[in-house]
This record gives structure tokens, C-alpha cells and sequence, in this order.
């Protein structure tokens, strides 16, 4: 449970890939597509003599298929109120009946639940200056009365039998600018990786990946703007300039920062590129 973009989704697949050595070993199910009744069957199957009823349900076939996996069940909020008799039946017994009579089996299967239930409380204590990771009897009391705002925002949006079946509910905090600058680490990671298949090497300087955590920071919407901006003013230009041939396999380009501008710059030859990134308001 947390605000938007603070990283529960990520999570989810980052576990995926450990325990099942597959990212795509997590079933991602969008719970925003199954807030109607009948959206019911297409989780498990339509009923003998209705359409549909061949193809089967979309989360008993693909459990079917990899037995071994993360379920993540995506703003489960969202989720119609019969979606829930379903998931009590495989968080309960670790089985599930689908449309066609078969019985399968979700006891090799791990179930991850997001919610943004809450995430305003966090949001508030983020905006007070408020760290979870503060020690002292005055951090633990608004510890506490955090988890039990929490808490009661879960007790009116769901019922207690399906509460009960729950073993661990994790709160996640609002993100920090120092939180960003590390996800900007990682965000670079995967860019370089994409360029090296291309034989493009990317240097980005300490000041250019500051720089990149600022203006990328939103602390309403988490770590989603900062994708959107490394996107809009790297990634984006520089593939511009692949597509145009100003650079080529083999180029080091470098991200540096002049001027309040992000300036990308092939390294080994005279040719600066500037990006046209905008300066934060």
C-alpha cells in the first residue's frame, strides 16, 4: 500500500525475477478491467453454453501454464466485489475451480496485492517532514497512528474475511529527491545496456544525473516523471540522432551538464548535441 509511483509494482516484478529467475514469471492482472460482475469469467472462464467458454479464463489458464509464478493483482480497490469470492477461494485453499470444471492448483503460486488505499496519509506525512525511518517515541507514535489510518481506510473498502486472509500488509513511504537521484542510477543502467547492444557507449556526469533527479522529481506521482523525462531528454535524442546517422556504433556520448542545460556530446569527435530538456518551473 502506498502512493502512486513509489514503487510496488516494481517490487512485485523485481521478486519475480528473483525467486522464478524470470521477470516473466509475474502475472500482471490490471484490477481496473475487472470492475464489473461479469468480468468474473473472464478471470476463470465463461460457463458451459456461453461465449467464450473455450477460450478459458484469463488467470486459471495463465496459472495453468506456469504454475511457478507471482501473481500480482494490480489497485485491487478497483476490483468488482465478486472478483473478491474468487480470491478468497485461492488465498483460503490455494485452488480454484474455472468455467470448465477443472480444478487449479495455486499453491506453488505467490500473490501480491497493490493498493493506493492510504497513500494520501503518506503523501501528508511526507509533506510535514515527517521520516518513517525517524527513531524516537514521537516518530513511533505517528508510526502508529499512520498504520491505523491505514488500517481503517483498508476496514471500509474491504471485508473482514478477506482482511483475514492476508498475511503481511506493507505500507510504502512517499519518495525523497535522495530516493530519485538512486533510481536515476538505475534508470541510467538500463539505458546504457539498450545503447551497448547498439555498440554506443553513455557516460552521464555526477552533475548531469543531479541535475536529471531534479527536475524528474514530482513527490505527488513518485518515479513515473522522472522514466518520462530521462525518456524525453536522453533517450529520445539520442535515438534522433542514431536515426539521422550523427551517431554511429562505436560512439561514447556523454551527458554532461553547461549552463543549466543537459549537453550530449560524442566524446570522440568534435560534435556537441544539445538536448532540448526544459528547465523545472
Amino acid at each position: 500500500m502506498g502512493p502512486t509511483g513509489v514503487g510496488k509494482t516494481e517490487l512485485a516484478r523485481a521478486l519475480a525475477e528473483f525467486l522464478f529467475s524470470d521477470e516473466k514469471a509475474m502475472l500482471r492482472f490490471d484490477m481496473s478491467e475487472y470492475m464489473e460482475k461479469h468480468s468474473v469469467a473472464r478471470l476463470i472462464g465463461s460457463p458451459p453454453g456461453y461465449v467464450g467458454y473455450e477460450e478459458g479464463g484469463q488467470l486459471t489458464e495463465a496459472v495453468k501454464h506456469r504454475p511457478y509464478s507471482l501473481i500480482l493483482f494490480d489497485e485491487i480497490e478497483k476490483a468488482h466485489p465478486e472478483v473478491f469470492n474468487i480470491l478468497l477461494q485461492i488465498l483460503d485453499n490455494g485452488r480454484l475451480t474455472d468455467g470448465k470444471g477443472r480444478t487449479i492448483n495455486f499453491r506453488n503460486t505467490i500473490i501480491i496485492m497493490t493498493s493506493n488505499l492510504g497513500g494520501e496519509y503518506v503523501r501528508e506525512m511526507a509533506r510535514l517532514g515527517f521520516d518513517t525511518s525517524s527513531q524516537g517515541t514521537g516518530a513511533e507514535n505517528k508510526r502508529l497512528d499512520l498504520k491505523n489510518k491505514i488500517l481503517e481506510s483498508l476496514q471500509e473498502n474491504f471485508r473482514p474475511e478477506f482482511l483475514n486472509r492476508i498475511d503481511e500488509i506493507i505500507v510504502f513511504n512517499s519518495l525523497t529527491l535522495a530516493d530519485i537521484e538512486k533510481i536515476v542510477e538505475i534508470q541510467v543502467a538500463k539505458i546504457q545496456k539498450r545503447l551497448e547492444a547498439k555498440n554506443i557507449h553513455l557516460i552521464l556526469t555526477p552533475e548531469a544525473k543531479k541535475y536529471i533527479a531534479f527536475h524528474g522529481y514530482d513527490p505527488n506521482y513518485g518515479a513515473r516523471p522522472l522514466k518520462r523525462y530521462l525518456e524525453k531528454n536522453v533517450l529520445d535524442v539520442i535515438a534522433d540522432k542514431i536515426i539521422t546517422n550523427e551517431i554511429k556504433s562505436g560512439a561514447n556520448i556523454k551527458v554532461s551538464l553547461q549552463k543549466d542545460h543537459l549537453i550530449l556530446e560524442q566524446i570522440n569527435t568534435t560534435q556537441n548535441v544539445k538536448s532540448n530538456s526544459r528547465k523545472k518551473s
